[in-house]
């Protein structure tokens, strides 16, 4: 009776997992995450995740962010494509098209280029980059 309660614990905390790449640390290549992440270095490479991404505001992404939720403080150059909210807070610079269900822009954040937003474009468009990324 105990046992089955921990391994559900267990799984529940593995599945709820968040990772953080810290300020200083910078990666070159795809990421792909199953949980929540968290960005405060430089990631040279696209960033594929089935949770939340945080892009801290010292952040510097040079790559596609493909996820459920955004949250952005920091620079990215890339699309970026969410199935839900895409938030850009404080002086988040994007350099890029986005592709999300819902958008909200606080007046310093800048963006520049072409959004689309709507739960059927960005599901479709999400499930196309994912296909590819896994075929790669």
């Amino acid at each position: 009776m105990f046992i089955s309660k921990s391994k559900a614990t267990e799984n529940h905390e593995s599945n709820s997992s968040t990772t953080l790449i810290g300020a200083g640390t910078v990666i070159t290549g795809n990421i792909e995450s199953s949980g929540d992440i968290r960005i405060d270095g430089i990631l040279k490479g696209n960033l594929f995740v089935k949770s939340k991404v945080i892009i801290g505001p010292d952040s510097i992404i040079e790559g596609d962010i493909i996820g459920q939720q955004a949250d952005i403080c920091g620079r990215v150059e890339g699309r970026i494509q969410v199935n839900d909210l895409l938030y850009l807070r404080g002086n988040a610079i994007i350099l890029g098209d986005i592709h999300a269900a819902k958008l909200l822009i606080e007046p310093t954040a800048s963006f520049n280029g072409q959004c689309r937003m709507g739960a059927n474009i960005v599901e479709l468009n999400v499930k196309t980059e994912i296909a590819k990324a896994v075929n790669e």
